[in-house]
């Protein structure tokens, strides 16, 4: 079993702290499916900055293949945030960068080394919805992000993935417990095998077309919280990992009690991502600026 990170990296700038952090989904997910014993690799475009070089070799050093991914000429992506009552606050956002702007087009090489994974997963903030025809034609599993934006709970945009995903995430922490089944209900009405919805602490919610199952989240003590970053992500890769454990494939979807459990290591892993610092550490001081406006690393 092996899990592909197929699109988004990032830096992720906690101003509160005046720390660098890297991350992204894809690489969020390639990073914990490795911490929880799968092999694992992040495929995507990385900036040729030296905040490119930095995120690289952090996810190079959690034991993520990277060697597939390639170096263009460009920024890296930055989303800027603060902690306020241990939640993750955004503040800016760059749009991505260079891994946004110019992502990977899948040829028949990378397809094929996409395929040689048990699940590859990807998001809205990567760029790749035009290879997910590809990657589900070619045989793994294909996780997908949808996040929270109502840009992509539209009709039209879950048409354009669902059919090519087997498994979809939405965060719905702001959704009533019917807000949720119905957006569940909606992603599997349009193609994707199952949904999952991580609802902070409400807990989460999966549906798969025939039964909707639902979680409590594991509460933190809040006097021991670092942040909230990279808790969904956390949850569908404990989920996802359960799942694969359980013989979860494109010929045989997962029974009742092998979602129930996925559900509960899902809720775990995000516990446990709330001790965490940011995605998975590995913090440096962010730049700042010198006396003449020039940016220096501090």
């Amino acid at each position: 079993m092996n899990i592909l990170g197929f699109g988004d990296n990032t830096i992720d700038r906690f101003v509160d702290r005046g720390t660098d952090y890297p991350g992204g989904n894809c690489v969020n997910v390639a990073v914990f499916a490795r911490r929880l014993g799968l092999d694992a690799a992040y495929l995507g475009v990385f900036g040729d900055d030296d905040l490119g070089a930095f995120v690289r070799d952090c996810v190079a050093a959690q034991g993520v293949a990277v060697g597939r991914s390639v170096v263009r000429h460009g920024e890296t992506g930055v989303s800027t945030l603060r902690v306020q009552g241990g939640e993750r606050v955004f503040v800016d956002y760059n749009g991505g960068g260079v891994t946004v702007r110019e992502p990977l087009v899948l040829d028949a090489s990378l397809t094929a080394y996409a395929a040689s994974f048990s699940l590859v997963h990807s998001s809205v903030y990567s760029g790749t919805e035009g290879e997910l025809p590809k990657l589900a034609a070619a045989g793994p599993l294909v996780s997908f992000d949808l996040s929270d934006e109502e840009e992509f709970r539209s009709p039209a945009y879950l048409d354009r993935v669902c059919p090519h995903v087997d498994l979809a995430l939405l965060s719905c922490a702001h959704l009533d417990e019917a807000g949720t089944r119905a957006v569940l209900a909606q992603a599997v009405a349009r193609g994707a095998g199952m949904a999952l919805a991580t609802r902070g602490l409400r807990g989460a919610m999966v549906h798969d077309g025939r039964a909707t199952l639902t979680v409590a989240a594991r509460v933190a003590d809040p006097r021991a919280l670092r942040d909230t970053m990279g808790c969904g992500d956390a949850f569908l890769t404990g989920f996802a990992v359960s799942l694969l454990r359980a013989g979860w494939s494109r010929g045989t979807p997962p029974s009742r009690d092998a979602l129930r459990g996925a559900l509960e290591q899902g809720a775990e892993a995000a516990y446990r991502q709330c001790f965490v610092e940011a995605a998975f550490g590995c913090g440096r001081p962010a730049p700042v600026n010198d006396a003449e406006g020039r940016t220096v690393q501090a």
